[in-house]
Formats: structure tokens, sequence, C-alpha cells
């Protein structure tokens, strides 16, 4: 979990709660947790060999805007006066990596190593990216964003097209003297070596010295659950996991699911539900297509979902099934559930509606949670999201499949308010539908900035680095507040801000439209 976001809520106010600490409180770590650490060690053991990884340093690993600060940073590699980032889930780089070290090597030694990003103080050549069998790709300097943020749209552009093992160069980025080189990404694992790391006994427990704070609330509501998979191809732009774990999905033989499901089934506080199945995205359990299966890679500026999906994409559910139903038949577990999230564009390529079904009387608790994100078009465009039609499609399908097994069961959606691109009246747009569908959500995300999303380079940049044209951006606090507002209109606490944002728009004839369903709400 990256202690910024862990620390901080999307309007930048400190939480209350921690759950990735002991007993839920808040205040154990510090802000920008892997620099604190990095240099209170370095502090101590000057010549120490310093590596950073995990989601913290994966993400910061090239230069990055900062929310917190409202700046661009350096890859934090620098920052944190690293020897060396592994980056992406890193088992097989660290290896490497661990077996250089071993063997009295230093950063001349690892240079051939994927998935690690270092420092020189010398240029690379063309040459010697020749002679490493890979092409060379320099980015905008650090320094340039400060005076052309449109070069950190080029820079993001860039390194998101560079992001998969089988077609990925060199990156190297110039930061003040030096120079900061990502290689390639790591290999991903392979079905056998997926099985290898999930099969390792471990413990299932935070370490006993937390029991006596209260446990991890985190680990809580995931001591249940089985990770599937790992990688997304779905192409979120306010999404930096495929930036992180990359877009070919690596997932886990049937036999290693069963195997961990029976552990699971041993442990004497299971009550006979498995609460997930799944990864980044539940139904993305195979690879996107045979391209990708024959081992060829993802394709160079080509998404496989987005603007439309791929013709070539192969969007059965029938292995994925074969996990759900060997699981369930289990002798002590009474229901597996799916609540990692279902890409439903992808679910509707297959013509078959066997996985519907199954999921429909099966895998739900009486709700299936979607996240459409937004209806307005240009918004959802934004967002790399289908269209608004093809969420109204799936909601179709779903409600004449329980229609057919006579079964109440309900979507709750999930919206993003603020996001770039999105203006006051295409909030309003969104609570219109919203008030015409009878639904107002709990829960509304704000758009949050983290470092490693394409949204997050249009928020810093106002521009959108996929076409490099200009897009909107609501980031001031006030309209922020007015678009979360328009969303939940049924608050009374929103009120005012809703009748403010009606004004602003000129359209306070709306009110009326609004308030019959604040009322009979209450």
């Amino acid at each position: 979990m990256d202690s910024m976001v862990a620390h901080y809520t999307a309007n930048k106010k400190p939480r209350s709660q921690d759950f990735y600490s002991p007993g839920g409180k808040a205040g154990f770590r510090p802000d920008r947790a892997l620099f604190a650490y990095a240099n209170a060690v370095r502090r101590k053991f000057k010549k120490v060999f310093l590596i950073g990884g995990g989601i913290e340093a994966s993400l910061r690993r090239l230069s990055h805007w900062d929310y917190w600060q409202e700046k661009f940073r350096k890859s934090i590699l620098l920052d944190a006066k690293l020897d060396l980032i592994v980056y992406g889930m890193a088992e097989k780089a660290l290896l490497e990596v661990a077996e250089v070290l071993a063997h009295g090597g230093g950063i001349e030694e690892l240079k051939n190593v994927r998935g690690i990003v270092y420092a020189g103080s010398k240029k690379i050549d063309e040459i010697e990216a020749k002679e490493r069998g890979l092409r060379l790709s320099y980015l905008p300097s650090f320094d340039s964003f400060k005076e052309d943020k449109k070069l950190f749209a080029k820079s993001t552009a860039l390194r998101m097209k560079e992001n998969d093992f089988y077609s990925a160069g060199i990156l190297v980025e110039p930061c003040d003297t030096r120079f900061v080189v990502q290689n390639p990404p790591s290999p991903p694992l392979s079905q056998e070596e997926m099985d290898a790391v999930y099969d390792l006994p471990f413990t299932r427990k935070a370490h006993p010295v937390y029991e006596k704070s209260g446990g991890i609330p985190a680990l809580k509501e995931v001591a249940f659950s089985i990770t599937s998979s790992r990688g997304c191809f779905g192409s979120c732009s306010f999404c930096s996991l495929a930036f992180h774990t990359g877009r070919i999905i690596q997932s886990r033989s049937k036999e290693s699911l069963l195997k961990e499901a029976k552990i699971l089934t041993e442990d004497p506080d299971f009550k006979g539900y498995i609460h997930d199945l799944g990864g980044p995205t539940a139904n993305f359990y195979h690879k996107a297509c045979e391209k990708q299966e024959a081992g060829k890679g993802a394709c160079l500026g080509k998404e496989c979902l987005w603007p439309s999906p791929c013709s070539e994409i192969n969007p059965s559910h029938t292995e994925y099934l074969a996990v759900l139903k060997a699981i369930r038949s289990l002798p002590k577990v009474k229901k597996v559930f799916i609540r990692s999230g279902i890409r439903f564009d992808y679910l509707l390529l297959e013509k078959d509606e066997t996985f519907l079904q199954e999921l429909c009387e099966h895998h739900l608790s009486g709700q299936l949670k979607l996240a459409p994100e937004h209806v307005s078009p240009h918004v959802l465009e934004a967002m790399s999201k289908p269209a608004p039609e093809v969420y109204e499609e799936f909601k179709k399908r779903f409600t004449k499949m329980n229609k057919k097994l006579d079964k109440k069961q309900y979507i709750i959606p999930y919206f993003i308010s603020a996001h770039p691109g999105s203006r006051l009246e295409d909030a309003l747009e969104l609570a219109l539908y919203l008030a015409k569908e009878g639904f107002v959500p709990d829960q509304v995300q704000d758009f949050y900035p983290t470092p490693g999303s394409l949204s997050t380079c249009m928020y810093a940049t106002g521009i959108d680095p996929r076409t490099m044209e200009e897009i909107y951006i609501p980031n001031t606090v006030k309209e922020r507040k007015l678009q979360r507002a328009l969303l939940q209109f049924n608050k009374k606490e929103n009120t005012a801000l809703v009748r403010e944002a009606l004004k602003i728009l000129g359209r306070e004839d709306l009110v009326s439209v609004l308030r019959p369903y604040y009322r009979k709400k209450k």
C-alpha cells in the first residue's frame, strides 16, 4: 500500500485510520515511507547496497507528479539515495540481483538484469544498447518539465509504450548531472512459476507482535480470498496497475488454486465462504489473445479493449469458470464470491452466456459491484472506459438473467467525480442519470492523482498524453466539491452545493427534478 494514499484522502485530508497498521491506527508509518526508511538506513550504513522495491518504488521509478506537494519529483532512486530499484512484482529481478551481489558484483554486472532501474553519470549510446539487443530511447529531462509540462506528457506516453517485456527497450531520463536508466520489464511468470510462488508455505497471518495491538484490519478483509491472476489489459487511464504489473495476464493453475482453497477450509475461522477468487480484474484469467499466448507480447501503441475491443481478443471464460466450479464443489465450501471486479465490456464479448448465468446463480451475494465510472462519453473516453451504451447493454442482460433464475440481485455501480475531462455540466449529466435510475451512490470516488497513471499526467499537465491535446482539468477544491455534491444530491449536507452548482450552470429549473427524489428517500 502506498504510504501517501494510506495517509491522505483524495482531498489531501489526513485519514483517521490506516487499515494496514496495527489496530487500524494512523500515524505508525512516516509519509513517503520508502524515502524515510532508505534515508535512515543510509545515515547508519553509508556503504550498504540499497535496493528499493514494492508499489511505492515501482510507480515512482522515474520522475513523477506528486499530488500532495503539487510538483514534479525526481525518480525515487535519486530522491531516496538508492543504488537500485526492482520494479513490478520483481520475483525474477530480485533473484538475479541477489545472485550478482552474492558473487561480489555491482552496478556494472547488473546492467543486463531486466526489471531494474539504476543511475549512471555517463550516457548510454546506441552501440551499447545494440550490444544488449535492445532499442534505446531518451526521455525528456526532469529539468525540462519546469519549462514545458507538455514534455512530461510526451515522457508519460513513451513510458506506457515501453512497458511490455517482449517489445520494450531501454529508457534513459536525464536528471541534473545523472542519467536514470530503466531496463525493460522482467518476463511474465509462467503458470508453473506462478504456482511455485503461491504454493510457498505462507502463514497467512500478520506477525504475532501485531496481535497485541489489534491485528492488521486489511488482512482480515482478504483472509479468505484467493489470488488467481496478475496483470491487466483493461487500460483504465486512472489506474497505474498495468504500469506496475504489465498487461500480460499471468494465472495460476486450477490445481494450485484448489490446493489453496483446501488450506483455507482447514482454518478454524473458516465459515464456508471464499470471499473472492480473482485478481486485478477477476474475469481476466488468461492472456488477451493468441498472439500473447504465443509469447509475442502486447501490441505496441494499441490497447486490447479501448477505444473498442480488438478483433483478436479471446473473451472465453471457460477456464475461469472451471476453476470456480471446482472450488465451490469442495466439501466445506458453501459459496465462492467474486468481489475483485468484473469487466462487463469483456464479458459481453462472449456470445455464450454460460458465465453470466453461473455468476448470477452461484457467485453473488445479491449485489454485483461494477465500475462504469461515468455516463458522459467524452469523460469515459478520457478514462479509457467503454461507452455508456455498453454498460446499459450489460444491465439489460444482467436483469434478464436474474429474472430467468428468479433471483432479486442488483448492480451497485461505482462512479468517479472530477476526473480530467469532466466539467460541471458532465457531473450534472451523471446526477440526472442517477435520479432517473432511482439510485444515488453512498460512496463516490473523488479522482485521486496517484503516481504512474495516464490520468495523473492529464491532471499535472492539462494534456492527454494519448493524443497530446489539451483536456479540461477540474483541479480547484471548490469545483471538486461541487462535482461530488451533484453525484450525491440526495444528501442533506450537499443541498447548498447542489443549488450553487445549478446556479453556475444556469439550470436552477432542475432543483425541482432532483428534490422529489431526495424527499422520497428521506
